[in-house]
């Protein structure tokens, strides 16, 4: 085990920031489905609220990735202190999310039908009618969504965290606050009437115009750690968009296949029983608060071996590894212990529930559990090791071998052919979870995981 203090400190200093902002961010959409699970006793608006955010969630790992993928290249050049290329891979990473941003509302303008057929089948009008009323409001916070996710992204490769916690929090005071005047109309007397799933999207919308406006502001007019102007951002190399493409762009389209994958789940899901829908929308929250901090962690653990490789200290990058493993196992078994202590408690938030959706969603959420502990470890060799040592297009090749030819055709299989329980669906959504944790723990013994990707000035220039 490390024995630096630093070590710790820097992952702590860098992970405990992004996991209460990722916590709020979900207790937002959770506030959001609790709101949205009171407007009908059939329980329409929050199936259809879910399967939508199905394809958010889709376009939201999009940006991630693009973000993940330039983390590695920046945790390492922040290894040798080289603010000029961290600049001008921000202006990469800023240009790509925004312009797929901009795509992708055009698309959902277009034909929000159409995508939503994804998820949701097409004898399933009703639900259908709500979706899309959602959809096509919500679409709009995507563009804000992916320019400050970029930068917030950008600015924890080099340490910079404070603003991470003050978006948060004002992205969950403003959301709650006007879903709950939009959702139920609290403020009919003046004239805003209650507007049901238009006032949640719409909400959404607004909360993510006001974080964008605070994380631009923190990024080119308070932080200091990097000086950076909003004209830099114009500025483009092309050497760096082919180092980007190499070894930033497999994160991106590692994340991006996984979130491909989550949407055509979500298209068996959404064939299925309407009660095993709002339960597995439950569980999927849940599952989603219980890792929060496992790739908070992960986070850190990037950086500061991403620091490590970029410094060219492979011993301390091996050192480091060690420690993040054991730190990581320990911490995903006291995850599964709570997540199965509280999931009665938090199935009982969704007080509307039927017995059927709550004794489902219970009992999807101890099945859950139980893959959290491999789900903890893997993160922290895929999304931090491996990734910040620059191994990131093996993680990809890893998740799309078990996303496309195991995790995939058992669903389907479970669901279609031989008509499984929900639970047994639900947990070969998960079934890779189970295993891939011996796939990392392989990769790890070795030193093939280790690649330098920063050039020197004159490589740079060549």
């Amino acid at each position: 085990m490390v024995r630096e203090k630093e070590f710790y400190r820097s992952i702590l200093r860098i992970a405990l920031p992004s996991a209460l902002q990722s916590l709020i961010g979900l207790l937002v959409v959770t506030a959001d489905d609790v709101m949205v699970s009171s407007l009908d006793a059939e329980k329409l608006a929050m199936s259809a609220v879910a399967q939508t955010n199905a394809i958010t969630a889709f376009f939201s790992s999009i940006i991630l990735g693009l973000t993940s993928g330039a983390s590695v290249l920046i945790a390492q050049y922040w290894g040798k202190q080289d603010t000029v290329r961290i600049k001008r891979v921000f202006s990469i990473v800023v240009a790509l999310c925004g312009a797929i941003s901009v795509i992708t509302v055009l698309l959902v303008s277009l034909f929000p039908e159409l995508l939503l057929r994804v998820t949701i089948s097409g004898d399933k009008t009703d639900m259908m009618d709500v979706a899309r009323a959602y959809f096509v409001i919500v679409c709009f916070s995507y563009i804000p969504y992916a320019i400050s996710t970029a930068l917030v992204g950008m600015l924890r490769s080099v340490e910079v965290v404070g603003i991470t916690l003050i978006t948060s929090i004002l992205s969950l005071f403003t959301n709650v606050t006007l879903n709950w005047v939009l959702i139920f109309g609290k403020l009919d007397f003046i004239g805003i009437p209650a507007m049901g799933v238009r006032g949640a999207a719409l909400a959404t919308v607004i909360a993510r115009v006001v974080e964008l406006a605070v994380v631009w502001h923190y990024t080119f007019r308070v932080q200091k750690r990097l000086d950076i102007t909003p004209r830099e951002l114009r500025i483009h190399e092309k050497w760096l968009w082919r180092d980007y493409a190499r070894y930033g762009l497999p994160v991106g389209i590692g994340d991006t296949q996984w979130a491909l994958i989550g949407i055509l789940k979500a298209v068996i899901i959404g064939r299925l029983a309407q009660e095993f829908i709002a339960a597995n929308s439950i569980t999927n929250t849940m599952m989603n608060l219980g890792t929060v901090f496992s790739f908070a962690l992960s986070g850190g653990a990037c950086v500061v071996v991403g620091k490590a490789v970029g410094s060219k200290e492979y011993g301390k990058a091996r050192a480091y590894s060690n420690t993040i493993q054991v730190m990581f196992l320990c911490f995903g078994v006291l995850t599964a212990g709570i997540v199965i202590l509280l999931r009665g408690p938090f199935v009982a938030l969704y007080g509307e529930s039927t017995p059927e959706v709550s004794r489902l969603a219970q009992l999807m959420i101890f099945v859950g559990a139980l893959t959290l502990i491999g789900t903890t470890y893997h993160a922290s060799c895929f999304v931090g090791i491996n990734r910040g040592a620059g191994d990131g297009r093996f993680v990809m090749i890893v998740d799309m071998i078990c996303g496309w030819l195991i995790v995939l055709p058992a669903t389907l299989l479970a669901a279609f052919y031989f008509k499984w329980p929900p639970e047994i669906i639900f947990l070969c959504t998960r079934i890779d979870q189970c295993f891939k944790w011996i796939i990392a723990f392989m990769r790890l013994r070795g030193n093939k995981w280790i690649r330098n990707v920063t050039r020197e000035a004159a490589e740079a220039s060549a």
